[in-house]
């Protein structure tokens, strides 16, 4: 059986992908190994997750790389950066690993996992990016390179001016990553590194499908996102929705479904804001007084602030204390209407049950995929990351979502949360949003089908790797 070895970065959002598509492949007559790196900042636990799919599917192994010491002089405090750094330290783990492995025909890299293209060169192993964002994000990265010749000062200096990149709409350069704001940042760097190694892969799978985002796929296979570069991208493999399955719900409890369980029909709105998305004790106060003026059943799940001390920035959050992070009295004013629910839900759960109606999302992609996966609006309020690109194609190129004003000050009024979480539930424009959803929901779905576009291309990539084997 043709052996595929997927490597993803640390964070549980790529990990989830990441195993999805593994899973995938295995359907297709296909051994998977999935290698893991212990991340150098808290992610969240991974290890229920991972043993939950290893019981579940024996077919997919996992194996976990030495772990790694990051020197103490690391001049970059972004996450990204710091990922990057363990990657790199791994990489002679990773050879070693490849080496003892017998039939391996492909290696299947998360962005991050760019340093692995001079061992796999090397070793003469095939090697595939799998880029767990979407189409419109990998145009934008696509394009980084020939955007770093042509503007010469840090796009943190240019504010609100629009940005032209072949595919998707305009990006304000304030919606630039954090780690590429600044062009003297070593993450910055090691993002212009990771632009241009991606055109040295044996080809790009993407985790969307093509109905959802035509314009930045044909920018990208016609070499407009390239253009200057005096290269073209490899081939690119739209794949998805890839998204998470039940498994990590069997290991948790289910209060808040049993409490979505006694709700009517579409009247909930739920606030979730994915594993790294902190909000400051203000602005938690902000968004409760926001909820219980609008007067909408919601379902919010809250962690605690950031810590403010240097050495636990990258350590795991500690239970928030709702008392007091909440105004007074707050939830039991809301007992009726509205669950604050500690740390994690089972989001894919919570979101195609019948009770929910509208979803505020931080706009990371997998939680963007299973919104549309479920037919759910959404009110863009993006966080890190690439997820203010998401949100201007959320809101501008897929009219899925409404933008949550105010978040690139930093603080998101109560006003703003109150009117635009009414808008979502109440408004003709809001109705209107689901009713797109609904329909984009049905095209995911056909084209993850057999026969669909997606599962065609995945067929597509199976027998070239089965061509390696012969």
């Amino acid at each position: 059986m043709s052996s595929i070895v997927l490597y993803p970065s640390p964070g549980m959002g790529h990990l989830v992908s990441m195993i999805e598509l593994g899973k995938l492949l295995t359907t297709h007559n296909l051994s998977v190994t999935i290698l893991i790196v212990d991340p150098p900042y808290n992610t969240g636990s991974t290890a229920p997750f991972i043993a939950s799919v290893a019981s579940a599917d024996p077919s997919i192994t996992f194996h976990r790389l030495p772990a790694v010491s990051l020197p103490s002089d690391i001049s970059s405090a972004n996450h990204e950066f710091l990922a990057f750094e363990t990657l790199r330290l791994s990489n002679p783990n990773l050879k070693d690993f490849l080496l003892s492995t017998k039939n391996v025909r492909a290696l299947v890299v998360d962005f991050f996992c760019a340093c692995v293209l001079d061992i796999v060169d090397e070793l003469e192993i095939p090697c595939y990016c799998f880029y767990t964002s979407g189409a419109g994000a990998l145009a934008c990265f696509l394009n980084f390179p020939s955007l770093h010749l042509s503007i010469s000062t840090s796009f943190k200096d240019l504010g609100h001016t629009l940005i032209n990149i072949p595919g998707v709409p305009s990006i304000p350069a304030d919606h630039m990553p954090l780690p590429m704001m600044d062009n003297s940042d070593d993450a910055y760097k090691g993002f212009l590194d990771l632009a241009r190694s991606l055109f040295r892969y044996d080809g790009i799978l993407i985790n969307t499908f093509s109905s959802l985002e035509p314009k930045a796929l044909d920018a990208i296979n016609k070499g407009l996102c390239s253009a200057g570069q005096n290269t073209t991208p490899p081939p690119i493999y739209p794949i998805g929705p890839l998204i998470t399955s039940n498994a990590r719900a069997q290991s948790n409890n289910s209060d808040c479904l049993n409490w979505l369980d006694t709700q009517p029909d579409n009247s909930v709105v739920f606030l979730c804001f994915g594993s790294l998305g902190l909000f400051s004790a203000g602005q938690l106060k902000q968004i409760a007084i926001g909820l219980e003026r609008s007067g909408q059943r919601f379902l919010w799940v809250v962690r605690s602030p950031p810590s403010e001390h240097p050495t636990m920035k990258y350590e795991a959050p500690p239970e928030p204390k709702l008392d007091e992070l909440l105004p007074e009295g707050f939830t039991e004013r809301m007992s009726d209407i509205g669950l604050v629910v500690k740390s994690w839900v089972p989001q894919v759960e919570v979101l195609n049950h019948r009770a929910v109606g509208g979803f505020v999302t931080h706009c990371g992609w997998n939680s963007v995929l299973e919104a549309v996966c479920s037919g759910k609006a959404m009110v863009a309020w993006p966080l890190y990351a690439e997820q203010r690109w998401n949100k201007v194609f959320l809101v501008e190129e897929f009219k899925l979502a409404g933008e949550m004003r105010g978040f690139e000050e930093g603080m998101v009024t109560a006003e703003e949360v109150e009117e635009r979480v009414r808008w979502l539930m109440e408004s003709e424009e809001g109705e209107e949003l689901k009713r797109r959803t609904a329909a984009v929901r049905k095209a995911a779905k056909a084209a993850a089908g057999e026969a669909g576009s997606s599962y065609r291309e995945l067929e597509q990539l199976v027998k070239i790797w089965g061509k390696t084997a012969e």
